[in-house]
């Protein structure tokens, strides 16, 4: 589930990036989260009646982390490519997963997706603006209180109904930065199917997919497996983008794979599911 939501969100990504220009990247987001919300919703019906306080808390709470984390993370990559983009927002869940660990291998398995990460980040020429980058650390600081909240609300609502809640709250917070850049959408409809596309990709299929996910793995582990959105950022650029990959970038995807790998495998607590 984790790994088919990184292919997911990723290649949602690629396609948002061809919307900038005529929707502007808060236009996008503000789409995106507010069909993804109304799509999910649809679906799952939520019984808001039943739910608890806490649940609530949650919700608003996670819905705010998905408005930083979006807003955030398309305005920087108005600015720098895809690659380094996810390359510098994974810092994030890595500093989470480091915060989180309780044995030495797993910090060990941290610092090699770091070593990964870097090198690709390195390998961006200089052409990155450092506005561009800055905005991507912060779009991880959110993406790290994402993975927390995402995990939290899963254990108060079960299904993906809170996830609905959570996207409406995030679409209604972007409201004011993106309604100028969304009311375009009215003078280019050919662009709607690619909104949908976006929010289906990046936010309705991928979320559902984390949040199941962080039920049954713990948040630790999660993040660390998050070192795979750098590889299949830079995999989405080459297919989509016809962005080419240097050998640089094939060791530090090498990198990212084996950290990641190493520790989904490795021995751990069995979580309930």
């Amino acid at each position: 589930m984790a790994l088919t939501a990184i292919a997911s969100v990723q290649v949602g990504s690629a396609i948002a990036t061809g919307l900038f220009d005529e929707l502007g990247a808060s236009g996008v987001t503000l789409l995106r989260l507010a069909f993804a919300a109304i799509i999910l919703a649809a679906f799952t019906r939520p019984r808001l009646r039943t739910w608890s306080p806490a649940a609530w808390r949650a919700a608003g709470l996670l819905g705010v982390a998905m408005a930083g984390m979006n807003l955030i993370f398309y305005l920087s990559l108005s600015m720098v490519p895809l690659g380094i983009a996810v390359t510098v927002e994974f810092l994030g869940p890595l500093l989470l997963a480091v915060v989180q660990t309780r044995r030495v291998l797993d910090l060990l398995w941290a610092a090699l997706a770091a070593a990964g990460v870097l090198l690709l980040g390195l390998d961006s020429g200089g052409s990155a603006p450092v506005a561009g980058l800055v905005l991507a650390f912060v779009a991880g600081l959110f993406w790290a209180s994402y993975i927390v909240l995402s995990a939290r609300l899963g254990g108060l609502v079960p299904g993906t109904g809170g996830l609905a809640v959570s996207l409406a709250v995030a679409a209604v917070l972007v409201l004011p930065f993106g309604a100028a850049g969304a009311a375009e959408v009215t003078n280019h409809p050919s662009l709607l199917l690619g909104v949908v596309a976006v929010a289906v990709l990046s936010s309705v299929l991928s979320y559902g997919l984390e949040l199941n996910a962080l039920r049954r793995i713990p948040t630790r582990v999660f993040g660390i497996l998050m070192s795979l959105e750098p590889a299949a950022a830079a995999v989405a650029g080459l297919i989509i983008l016809r962005q080419r990959l240097g050998p640089a970038e094939v060791v530090a995807l090498t990198l990212v794979t084996v950290a990641s790998a190493g520790v989904t495998l490795a021995p751990r607590d069995r979580i309930p599911a």
